[in-house]
């Protein structure tokens, strides 16, 4: 076990950071670059995709809910996947691994804050609604102003859930060799092929203090904006 031990510790800057002396970053420091930057396109596209549903009927709603439909009813290797081989025909250029993971994480994890979005906002009074029209607010200044921050409020739990499950799903950027936590944890015990034990137990520690984290900020950050 100590052993075990003296493996992780003499690879610990390349769990945590990867490459970064050379400008690569990788290990931890990669799977929060991912997430961070999955959770900032997710959530405002979400949130916008979900005001449109809620706002139009017809067709333009259809269209939203079959799209949201068809991503969450997929496995997210697969949106990778297809992020990895058609990006680089779409754009006519090969895009960096983390991008285009960054990228299908996003576009994956949107669908479900639309969903949860569009469910808070149905979850409201509808007279909420009439009343802020009647005071002459516009459908826009209502949704921004009256309608969304007690959405994201209610909703807060429900969107920790899925930013944690999008922490969690960075480990699939294996698939395509990006160097994120799991993946240079499998180089790591590919190189020295003893303790697998140890260096896997770490990489779920690691997981599972990220999210923790998480978690504890977003009820933090609950409990202050209720003592304001």
């Amino acid at each position: 076990m100590i052993a075990g031990f003296n493996v992780i510790a003499d690879n610990l800057d390349y769990l945590l950071w990867g490459r970064m002396a050379t400008g690569e970053p990788g290990g931890v420091l990669l799977t929060m670059l991912m997430a961070a930057g999955a959770a900032i396109l997710a959530l405002p596209g979400g949130i916008m995709l979900a005001c449109l549903a809620w706002r139009f009927t017809g067709a333009m709603r259809t269209a939203l809910f079959l799209w949201a439909e068809l991503i969450r009813g997929i496995p997210l290797i697969f949106v990778i996947f297809w992020m990895w081989y058609l990006l680089p025909l779409m754009t006519g250029g090969d895009l960096p691994g983390a991008l285009t993971v960054t990228l299908a994480l996003a576009w994956f994890t949107a669908a479900s804050v639309m969903h949860t979005v569009l469910a808070g906002l149905n979850a409201l009074p509808r007279g909420q609604y009439e009343a802020a029209l009647t005071q002459g607010f516009s459908t826009q200044q209502t949704l921004w102003r009256v309608l969304l921050p007690q959405v994201m409020r209610n909703i807060l739990p429900s969107l920790v859930g899925i930013f944690i499950s999008l922490l969690k799903d960075t480990s699939l950027a294996f698939i395509v060799n990006v160097p994120e936590l799991t993946t240079v944890a499998g180089q790591v015990n590919n190189r020295v092929q003893i303790y697998p034990a140890a260096i896997f137990i770490f990489t779920g520690v690691v997981y599972y203090l990220l999210c923790c984290s998480l978690e504890q900020l977003a009820k933090r950050w609950r409990v202050t904006r209720q003592a304001l």
